[in-house]
Order: structure tokens, then sequence, then C-alpha cells
């Protein structure tokens, strides 16, 4: 059974910067499409990162520049480095992995930018 755990988040000020982690088991995800979603308060959720199975990323617009989404060696880490933090970036971030055309999500964590 494929299972995601997200950390990392919480509560930072206006240009700041956090790291979120999504620690994925029940297989090797190496070869896996992989992959950041955030939500805001009355929003859709919307993708803010994604890494393809090739390595490719690609990135929000409203994001750009500022995040960058990486895979530890092993394939069944991958990360959110948030830099530059704007009050807009709040939401609940969840993780999901594509197993065999499937999506997996996360339970996400909530992160908070203060103005």
């Amino acid at each position: 059974q494929v299972q995601l755990v997200e950390s990392g988040g919480g509560l930072v000020q206006a240009g700041g910067s956090l790291r979120l982690s999504c620690a994925a088991s029940g297989g090797i995800f190496r070869n896996n499409a992989m992959g950041w979603y955030r939500q805001a308060p009355g929003k859709p959720r919307e993708l803010v990162a994604g890494l393809t199975s090739s390595g490719r990323t690609n990135y929000a617009d409203s994001v750009e520049g500022r995040f960058t989404i990486s895979r530890d060696n092993a394939g069944n880490t991958v990360y959110l480095q948030m830099n530059s933090l704007k009050p807009e970036d709040t939401g609940v971030y969840y993780c999901t992995i594509v197993v065999r055309g499937y999506g997996y999500w996360g339970q996400g964590t909530q992160v908070t930018v203060s103005s």
C-alpha cells in the first residue's frame, strides 16, 4: 500500500523559508512522477511543483524562482524548498505520487506565512 507522509510545515514570516518533505512508503518510486499541490481556504487545489519520471521539473508561475522541488537518491522522499515566502503562499500543502496511473495523496501539511 502506497503511503505518503508530509512534514515541515509551520508558521513563518514573509520573506522566510521552509522546507517540506514527503516520505513515500510501500514501494520504490525512483521513476514515478511526484509533485506538490496546495489549497488555500476557499480556493481549489492547485499544482505548485511537479517532478516527472524523467526528472524534469515544472512550477506554477507564482512560485517560479522561489520554490525548488527535488528528490533524494533513493527516490522515496521528495522535497519542496520554499524561499522568499509570501502571505499568498499560505495553505495546506499536499504531496502526490502517480503509481501505475493512479494518484496517491498525503494528508497535507499547513503552511502559514504572516505579513
